[in-house]
């Protein structure tokens, strides 16, 4: 599965991409019907220090695509619970494709 990985206002971490990487191909070998996934590194500027590192991760696989975004004080929670919502979305998208 291809992994493309774009930045906003942050520099390309290596480490990042690792973590990410490691998340997602756990859904790959959960949900083998995932063809790509776009993940988005940003800084924004915010109220308050718990929010602002944000990771949206978009999966492309039969159907819609997928989307989840999430925004914590750094990128390791945000990558961690973008990854989580989009798992209960891939959970849904298996049980719909079962039912046809």
């Amino acid at each position: 599965m291809e992994i493309i990985f774009e930045y906003d206002n942050v520099s390309a971490s290596e480490r990042l991409e690792e973590l990410a990487t490691n998340k997602i191909n756990k859904l790959v070998d959960k949900f083998d019907f995932l063809v790509r996934a776009d993940v988005f590194f940003k800084k924004e500027n915010t109220s308050t220090p718990e929010t602002g590192l944000v990771c949206n991760i978009r999966l492309s696989a039969p159907g819609p695509r997928l989307f989840a975004e999430s925004s914590n004080e750094s990128f390791e929670a945000s990558i961690k619970e973008s990854v989580s919502s989009l798992e209960r979305q891939l959970k849904k998208r298996k049980e719909e494709l079962k039912s046809h």
